[in-house]
């Protein structure tokens, strides 16, 4: 199994950005998911007066979830790859969505932030380190600020990853073989069984200094692949830093 990462991953998602919402919808309730997921941030008042950052943006369905979601809140929306944020940006949005390119993990360096919350849509399995990018959303988050992770994340049950190989053998890739992106899908397949599972992934959560740590599974087929992940920020060091 080889992974995408950094440069490369970026460089694919570069290449795979005008086909890619094609392909996404081809995922039954792909959207309305998100959606659900960004609602579980559970932010008062539509959002109003808070900034919200969607990190990992890709093409802008998480942000159109988001601003569903919240929608009187200030949204910023980052991603690494400069394709995707492109076509993100030709949709149309209100002035207070705005996109920036930089990597998860220079958030700190990007000077974009504080934020009151942060949703994180299909982000983690694709980092080359999730601590990092863990420690680089507390850093821009405020204290007790709001964070959904919205991620494939089996739950270890075998019947789950053979699902997941079904689809990916026999939709995923075959799909992304007919677009000339074959290597990007072959990644985001592959990438599912290789990272955390669903506890595995709300521990890191808890390492890193998160509080509040809930794991919720998304409907439809993906139940028991995609999860949400809720948590807020926590005061003080990681526990690995304590």
């Amino acid at each position: 199994m080889t992974l995408l990462r950094d440069h490369d991953l970026a460089h694919a998602f570069d290449h795979a950005s005008r086909s890619y919402d094609r392909l996404t919808a081809l995922n039954p309730g792909h959207r309305a998911e998100l959606y659900r997921s960004a609602r579980r941030l559970q932010l008062p008042g539509g959002g109003a007066g808070l900034h919200v950052l969607d990190l990992g943006c890709g093409t802008g369905a998480s942000t159109r979830a988001l601003l569903r979601a919240a929608p009187l809140a200030r949204i910023t929306a980052v991603d690494a790859s400069a394709g995707m944020l492109d076509r993100a940006r030709s949709k149309p949005w209100p002035a207070r969505v705005r996109f920036a390119h930089a990597a998860a993990e220079d958030l700190p360096a990007a000077g974009t932030g504080p934020y009151d919350a942060v949703f994180a849509a299909y982000l983690f399995r694709n980092v080359t380190d999730p601590d990092a990018v863990l420690a680089a959303v507390r850093e821009v988050l405020r204290p007790s600020g709001r964070l959904a992770v919205h991620e494939y994340s089996l739950t270890g049950r075998a019947g789950h990853r053979a699902v997941w190989e079904a689809v990916s053998r026999c939709v995923i890739v075959p799909a992304g073989t007919l677009t000339g992106d074959r290597d990007l899908y072959r990644h985001l397949c592959d990438s599912v069984p290789a990272f955390d599972t669903a506890p595995v992934f709300a521990d890191r959560l808890r390492r890193a200094g998160f509080t509040s740590v809930r794991t919720a599974p998304v409907a439809g087929w993906q139940t028991g692949i995609v999860h949400t992940f809720t948590a807020r920020n926590g005061s003080g060091l990681p526990r690995a830093a304590r």
